[in-house]
């Protein structure tokens, strides 16, 4: 009896949520089997082809700056035509087909091109995805939502990583070959995508597009400034897989050298795995702010002990932080824009957060580049710590 009620449990639950969450949660597992099979590769791929610590900055912070810039012209294409579906397919689209040229790259001015290349795919979904996430949910159930639909994504980041490890450590393959393959998983969520249905019944065509704050309530424009002081210090994850890649260096030689980060990388995706649903519930209880608050301070914290770390148990522990971290904020800031925005301008208000924070992220990877090649790791890490600390004040005095 037992086990006859948890199916029907289950398809209650999934029929409270709307079936677009469910899909729109597959596609974005599988995307990120593909994405992840790159990303805790790719900082040291990039040191591979002779670039440095400014390079890996520069690399990080212009593709996901590219990635979110774009995603407030998405977000208002949606909203002033009507539909979300169309440029969510495109953008994983683009992305899949650009990252079958990344394994020929052989110089790092290649990944330069390719990697923002890449990134213009999820610029064109994303906005798109989260409002038409968001018009498929409820108000007082729109944090789990979010936080199902991140678990499901870093569920495929998982295995991506796993996937990367295994390819690497077991199988002998060489990074081109990982990053073939990881372009061809890609392909595979696009089917899913066609029985997504869009909620947007009529075309915004008098919409303008706002690219600044003014359209937005004030309350709003403040909580969209404060996000954006955090991304300035919220660098790219390359520099922390960078810093467990150096450390083990100097302790291990041959493949070792390279799986240790790739591990800590699938530890840092476990923990963010695990925790998007239960912080996705405690957002919906407990209100944005505390959560948000939480995840804030938690990454000072982190990036105080990647000052520190010396061993490889506080660099498992750095990184199952540094994951409930991106568990605590990135559903989390999305809800919260969510919440705020006005039904008409959800696509542009979300749009416009992440362009907001594009916008930070490039000068973001330059400066802990900078400060990590000309003065040392350190640096860096206390750089994120003196930002996200900043962000935290403002945001518990000012909203």
């Amino acid at each position: 009896m037992v086990f006859l009620s948890l199916p029907t449990i289950l398809v209650v639950k999934l029929n409270r949520l709307n079936i677009n969450i469910v899909l729109l949660g597959i596609v974005s597992f599988l995307t990120d089997v593909s994405s992840e099979m790159m990303m805790p590769i790719l900082p040291m791929f990039i040191v591979a082809l002779g670039g440095t610590a400014f390079v890996v900055g520069l690399i990080g912070g212009l593709g996901d700056s590219v990635s979110s810039i774009l995603q407030v012209f998405s977000g208002y294409w949606s909203d002033k035509h009507g539909k979300r579906k169309p440029f969510v397919f495109l953008g994983y689209l683009t992305s899949a087909i650009s990252k079958l040229f990344l394994p020929l790259s052989v110089v790092w001015q290649h990944v330069l091109i390719l990697r923002p290349l890449e990134r213009v795919g999820k610029g064109l979904r994303t906005a798109p995805r989260d409002a038409l996430i968001a018009d498929s949910a409820e108000a007082k159930i729109r944090g789990l939502a979010f936080g199902i639909h991140r678990a499901m994504d870093s569920g495929g980041a998982v295995l991506g990583s796993i996937l990367a490890l295994i390819l690497f450590l077991f199988l002998g393959l060489d990074f081109r070959i990982i990053l073939l393959v990881s372009a061809i998983i890609a392909f595979f969520a696009l089917p899913i995508i066609l029985p997504v249905k869009d909620l947007v019944k009529e075309p915004n065509k008098k919409l303008v597009l706002q690219i600044s704050l003014k359209a937005l309530p004030k309350k709003l424009r403040l909580l969209i400034l404060i996000m954006t002081v955090f991304a300035l210090g919220n660098f790219t994850y390359m520099f922390f897989v960078l810093r467990a890649y150096e450390f083990f260096s100097e302790l291990y030689v041959g493949a070792m050298v390279f799986a240790i980060p790739i591990l800590l990388y699938v530890f840092f995706n476990l923990a963010y795995t695990f925790f998007s649903i239960p912080c996705g519930i405690l957002s919906d209880k407990l209100g944005r702010k505390k959560v948000l608050l939480t995840g804030y301070l938690l990454f000072c914290l982190v990036c105080l002990g990647f000052t520190l770390a010396s061993s490889t148990p506080m660099f498992i522990l750095l990184f199952l932080l540094y994951g409930l971290t991106y568990a605590l904020v990135d559903g989390t800031q999305r809800a919260f824009i969510s919440d705020l925005a006005p039904q008409e301008l959800k696509g542009t208000a979300l749009g416009t957060f992440h362009t907001a924070i594009g916008l930070a992220t490039l000068p973001s990877g330059l400066i802990a580049g900078i400060l990590w090649q000309y003065i040392g790791f350190n640096a860096t890490f206390f750089y994120g710590f003196t930002l996200s600390l900043i962000a935290f004040i403002l945001l518990k005095t000012l909203v």
